[in-house]
């Protein structure tokens, strides 16, 4: 039963794997069909959104999609698209029915028999993951792309405190970092140039870093922002105040990195005792157990 169970899990993920290779087109192909058909490009996109729109209205809460929390958290992951809420939710509304078939079809290929109350548990805990797993996925965007932000923009505030000692103003500087961390940061070369643009289109420089700070998430985006408005506000050196900042930054980021290199003895345990323990015991062990066999066995066979 076992085997039929993992024949029909490769099944499946070998089709949505065939399916994914089919819908979504390579580079170069992308690239052809924005050159031949640009009006075109995104059919299978728009199928999609016209097959999730009806399931998605199922599960999406009344209001605003402006000021909903939810669509804070979509910026924070860098998801900007207006079919995101609509997958989303669309996928809170089928993934339950999947996974509790999917539990309830494993149940019966291993024959395990189950009493009515435990199998509408079991069937609910899938449910219940299935529910979930869209919130994880987003959680897991938004801390990856803050992480990105994080560890990069130490380095994005040593590059304005250059430019703003070499004579830039700072919203040249802001565009000429944009530039700059293109290759390395995508996340925060397209936040900054975003800021670059409220500014370009009227925008105050303080509300335009408060934006930045709101999209990013991040703590010490807030504060830079912060720290800029004070400077602007009592007349205070831009250049000293971003050079006090850097160094605590970069003083973070270290802290971070010695954090992390700490939690590792500990990550390293759990692997350690399955995997590595047992076999240097075997092969440690191995050669003395078998020595001990062939001197004892014919003693034992002596004695009879």
């Amino acid at each position: 039963m076992w085997i039929y169970a993992a024949i029909i899990f490769l099944l499946v993920t070998l089709t949505s794997l065939s399916l994914f290779a089919w819908l979504i087109p390579d580079r170069s192909e992308r690239r052809l069909q924005e050159l031949v058909q640009p009006a075109n490009k995104s059919n299978w996109v728009k199928k999609a959104v016209a097959f999730a729109g009806p399931l998605a209205r199922l599960s999406s809460p009344e209001g605003k999609w402006e000021s909903s929390p939810l669509r804070i958290r979509f910026i924070n992951a860098g998801i900007r698209s207006a079919n995101a809420p609509i997958i989303f939710y669309a996928a809170k509304t089928v993934l339950p029915f999947v996974f509790a078939g999917v539990g309830y079809l494993g149940l019966e290929l291993a024959s395990v028999s189950l009493s009515s109350n435990t199998l509408i548990l079991v069937l609910l805990i899938m449910a219940m993951v299935g529910l979930y797993l869209p919130n994880v996925a987003l959680n897991h965007a938004i801390n990856a792309r803050r992480r990105d932000i994080f560890d990069n923009f130490p380095d994005a505030a040593d590059l304005i405190l250059v430019c703003v000692e070499a004579g830039l103003g700072l919203d040249a500087a802001l565009v000429r970092v944009a530039d700059e961390m293109k290759i390395k940061s995508g996340a925060l070369t397209e936040e900054i140039h975003l800021t670059n643009l409220e500014i370009r289109a009227g925008s105050t420089r303080n509300q335009a870093l408060k934006n930045l700070s709101l999209r990013t998430g991040v703590e010490e985006i807030s504060v830079f922002a912060s720290m800029l408005s004070q400077a602007d506000k009592f007349g205070t050196s831009i250049g000293e105040s971003l050079r006090v900042f850097s160094d605590d930054l970069r003083h973070k980021r270290q802290i971070r990195a010695e954090e992390l290199a700490a939690k590792l003895p500990t990550k390293m345990l759990f692997p350690m005792v399955l995997c590595i323990f047992p076999a240097i015991s075997m092969v440690i062990l191995g050669p003395a157990a078998v020595q001990v066999i062939r001197v004892i066995m014919p003693m034992l066979g002596g004695q009879h």
